[in-house]
């Protein structure tokens, strides 16, 4: 896969109010700047302050808590949709890495449903508390990139709406286990894309994640900060795009003594997704079908690989 770069770094926008002023000559700037990101690596890097240091220790504290819970209490969580509930034990998943869903996770239904499977005698208020907290503030900055691409595009008047409403969460808590933990093995994440529409990752103290370069000639790490969140594109939104946007393969490399923690925020959308007729020209022929979203995923699922899904599936 090439030789880690030393050097690059995955760019970072200012998503300051200031910045997100719909309208001004900044609104517009960022937008721009946001797709280009999209477009070129496929992700970038934002600080993101409403998500508070206090939600951030709450967050990667209640979900310590959560995996300490016995393994057959874990996999109960479970799902008719692919990846969406408890993985870990599984010979396709490296041995040290284990994560759980939470779907509908910016409703208190969607965490109190989950919440009350894995503390079925005592609950678990705090948890659900800073779950929920923690997935609508996210989700809020999930729908301002939405907007910015749509906008830096200029299809959010006829499309944005729609998007938005058939919008859900899915909330993912992952762990992975130190090298020392089992076997030295350091490989946490296997190179792969999203199937997402966008994914926003979250970590705490210990790093790992890496980005392959558009070109495939590097892996670039991704070095958090506790206000720090990785924005990254989707197999979906690559399709949606009609090829415009990169969904780019990352893994987990891990190294230390210490077990890494993290979490995506994984939107997806229902019903069935549409190329806009403005994203198609001369320059931009037609790429992908209509398609539905769960569909590319349960076709994943089928048929795992480490390239984007999305033309084997809706490609024309």
């Amino acid at each position: 896969m090439g030789v880690k770069s030393l050097v690059q770094k995955l760019p970072t926008i200012n998503l300051s109010m200031e910045n997100l002023k719909s309208g001004t000559s900044s609104y517009l700037a960022t937008c721009n700047e946001v797709r280009r990101a999209l477009e070129d690596y496929g992700c970038f890097v934002v600080h993101y302050e409403e998500v508070s240091p206090e939600l951030h220790e709450s967050l990667f504290s209640e979900s310590k808590e959560l995996f300490d819970l016995p393994t057959d209490v874990k996999m109960k969580n479970i799902s008719d949709k692919p990846y969406f509930g408890y993985v870990g034990n599984h010979p396709l998943i490296p041995p040290n890495h284990e994560s759980i869903g939470i779907s509908n996770s910016t409703t208190l239904e969607g965490v109190q449903s989950f919440t009350n499977l894995m503390w079925p005698s005592t609950g678990n208020d705090k948890f659900c508390e800073t779950m929920v907290s923690y997935a609508r503030r996210v989700s809020e900055l999930e729908k301002y990139v939405k907007r910015m691409v749509f906008d830096s595009y200029g299809v959010a008047e006829k499309h944005y709406d729609s998007h938005v409403d058939s919008t859900t969460f899915l909330l993912r808590l992952i762990k992975y286990k130190s090298p020392e933990e089992i076997n030295k093995v350091e490989v946490g994440c296997d190179p792969h894309t999203d199937k997402t529409f966008i994914t926003i990752l979250h970590q705490d103290e210990v790093n790992g994640l890496e980005i392959l370069s558009k070109d495939g000639d590097h892996w670039i790490g991704f070095e958090a900060s506790p206000s720090s969140f990785l924005v990254m594109a989707g197999d979906a939104f690559l399709a949606w795009s009609n090829g415009r946007i990169h969904s780019a393969q990352h893994r987990v490399v891990m190294s230390g003594t210490k077990p890494r923690y993290s979490t995506g925020l994984f939107s997806y959308h229902e019903g069935v997704i549409e190329i806009p007729d403005e994203l198609i020209d001369q320059q931009h022929p037609l790429q992908f079908k209509p398609f539905s979203h769960y569909g590319l995923l349960k076709y994943f699922s089928s048929a795992p690989t480490s390239e984007s899904s999305s033309k084997a599936y809706c490609g024309v």
